[in-house]
């Protein structure tokens, strides 16, 4: 049987899941009790739009899949006799449909809600301090967050610190940066919408913002922050930019992260295992709804492998890429302070990334370029790196990206600053297959990321 394209094993994937979904009494939603219904509603049968996964309920968020889902959202706060909704979304998005929709949804169901929507793009520690203030006055019982990771890594602080009101703020921010307290109290249910195809984030435990202090990324990662349930309506990629989507990133780095096994010791306690543990053509149509729709499920599944892999050396070096910003303001992003975009700041140095940890796991490498669409007919395992390598700089040409770190803003004598906001890292630096580098490696791997055609 002739190989598959990348885009024909996205959509198999999607209909063995939708095929493998449980319809038993016990778990399926077919068998829940209806809710009653007017004479008129009766004499019209929708069909059914939607699956759900119950991934791992311990480590990931649940996820439901469909056109349309998002008109449920109301009928899930009503269901779980939660009335006081924290709405969380930006600016931009306050205007458009995916947040429209879910605010109809809450008021057709009489549920209560307050809506935040001061989410800064690529959020730092003051935007998330502005939102928990807003959380800790409204004192919700719920969150909703509606939008891309930023917002839903905003949801997710100003739960956690709504929840922990005498803690400082860097008490859960990872370490050494900050304190990496574990959280010992349950949080509020947050059901997460993303409107995006780059984060993954309504299946992660991770919160990602710059901390102005260093001017580099840090986060908060543990598994108490992560959305009770994600629902995923690819209707919403639709209000999607060409640049936006052209910015997810690729999770490459999840499938060649080292093994769980080779992380470090056993915690003394399951609740100290971290958040990242290891291994275990949308661009261009923006009407091309099968595109967006199967990228929009591929990126759940990117969540789901890097909110358990991790991520490692192209998202600790994305940090500082994405906190050391001068001028750069990256195209359709409707912002007026200077920006990368994180999915832009990670796949800058993914290239040269790739190269160095591919003699660690060749197979990984190679299986990873063959899946981007390229010939791996007769190449060596020595070769995996380059080949890989230069798969993904292709990619990167033909969808626009950015030509390298000097496009961005950054000349050679950035590069101190850059290896210096990438050592604090080792949250995820360490799960590199080649292991954490050293400054001079970190130099070399932003020297050969200044250009890449």
């Amino acid at each position: 049987m002739a190989s598959l394209t990348v885009r024909e094993q996205a959509l198999r994937l999607m209909r063995l899941v939708g095929a493998a979904s449980c319809r038993c009494p016990a778990h399926s939603q077919t068998f829940s009790p209806a809710p009653r219904l007017s004479s008129a509603a009766k004499d019209h049968v929708e069909p059914e739009c939607a699956f759900e996964v119950g991934i791992n309920q311990v480590a990931n968020s649940s996820i439901r899949y469909g056109e349309g889902v998002t008109r449920e959202v109301g009928m899930d706060f009503m269901n779980r006799g939660l009335n006081k909704v924290c709405v969380v979304t930006d600016q931009k998005l306050v205007t458009l449909p995916p947040v429209k929709q879910a605010i109809e949804s809450l008021e057709s169901n009489n549920v209560n809600y307050e809506l935040f929507d001061k989410v800064r793009i690529e959020p730092t520690d003051t935007s998330f301090k502005e939102a928990i203030e807003f959380a800790k006055q409204g004192q919700f019982d719920s969150f909703l967050a509606v939008g891309g990771g930023s917002v839903i890594d905003t949801a997710k602080a100003a739960n956690l610190y709504l929840c922990h009101p005498e803690n400082e703020f860097l008490d859960f921010v990872n370490a050494p940066i900050g304190k990496g307290l574990p959280v010992d109290r349950a949080l509020k249910p947050l059901i997460a919408i993303p409107t995006t195809s780059g984060t993954g984030s309504e299946t992660t435990g991770v919160a990602v913002f710059d901390y102005e202090p260093m001017k580099a990324k840090t986060g908060i990662a543990n598994r108490a922050i992560r959305p009770m349930l994600g629902i995923v309506d690819p209707l919403h990629t639709l209000h999607m930019s060409e640049r936006l989507t052209a910015n997810s990133a690729i999770a490459i780095e999840s499938y060649t992260a080292i093994p769980y096994q080779k992380r470090g010791p056993r915690p003394p306690n399951p609740n100290m295992r971290p958040a990242y543990q290891g291994s275990n053509q949308s661009i261009k149509d923006p009407s091309d709804l099968e595109a967006r729709s199967s990228m929009h499920l591929a990126s759940v599944y990117a969540g789901v492998g890097f909110g358990n892999a991790g991520v490692h050396l192209c998202h600790g070096m994305s940090y500082p890429i994405s906190g050391l910003v001068k001028s750069y303001r990256a195209k359709d992003y409707e912002v007026d302070y200077p920006l990368v975009p994180h999915g832009l700041s990670v796949v800058m140095t993914s290239p040269a990334v790739f190269r160095f940890t591919s003699p660690a796991c060749p197979e990984r490498h190679l299986e990873a370029a063959q899946i981007l669409g390229a010939d791996t007919t007769n190449v060596k395992l020595q070769d995996a790196g380059l080949l890989l390598s230069d798969t993904l700089r292709d990619f990167m040409y033909s969808t626009g990206v950015d030509n390298g770190l000097t496009a961005l803003g950054y000349q050679p004598e950035d590069i101190p600053a850059l290896v210096k906001g990438t050592l604090p890292q080792h949250r995820v630096t360490k799960l590199a297959p080649a292991g954490a580098p050293g400054e001079e490696e970190l130099a070399r791997l932003f020297e050969d990321s200044m250009t890449l055609y």
